[in-house]
């Protein structure tokens, strides 16, 4: 089985990954951008700037990607997993933006204010270049089985929740 999780920065889609692949003894396949910046030993909005004026930098990292995720029994944690890789369970983290500028505050050592510009400035360069790459619009959430708010749920909780829809999609045996 793959579980797809998507949501924007700060929405909380990483740590219910991690916890949603020990629980069911999965593999996290986890990719990101700010990975692939600090390989390259730049910023991360610099790497995404450069990921704008570059669409081979997504195309072969979405090609990864759908690698990792081929052998299945994993969970893809990244903004594009639910509509790259071929899942039988997508989720969604919804989180209002204040929260998750407080949450990427405290992760890398901000201002609440400056994790807001970046937020919003990440968002924004992220929405119009899936759009304009794969004509995919992030916030249609039409796709998903599920949207959770992260804001207003604890990580167990998500994962108790994500964890129903997980066992109903197996009891059903099919995808999506």
């Amino acid at each position: 089985m793959i579980i797809a999780i998507s949501g924007l920065t700060g929405s909380g889609k990483n740590t219910l990954g991690e916890l949603l692949a020990k629980e069911l003894g999965y593999r996290l396949v986890c990719p990101t951008f700010k990975d692939l910046a600090a390989k390259e030993g730049i910023p991360l909005m610099e790497f995404q700037e450069k990921a704008t004026e570059d669409p081979d930098i997504d195309r072969k990292f979405d090609a990864a990607l759908k690698e990792q995720a081929a052998g299945g029994n994993c969970v893809v944690t990244t903004w594009l997993g639910a509509w790259m890789v071929d899942a039988d369970v997508r989720i969604k983290v919804r989180v209002a933006e204040d929260i998750r500028a407080e949450r990427i505050a405290k992760r890398d050592g901000m201002t609440v204010a400056k994790a807001l510009e970046h937020i919003k400035a990440r968002d924004d360069q992220n929405r119009k270049r899936y759009m304009k790459l794969y004509g995919i619009n992030i916030d249609d959430e039409k796709i998903f089985n599920a949207v959770l708010d992260g804001g207003k749920m604890r990580p167990d909780e998500l994962l108790r929740m994500s964890m129903g829809i997980v066992k109903a999609k197996a009891k059903k045996g099919g995808k999506g």
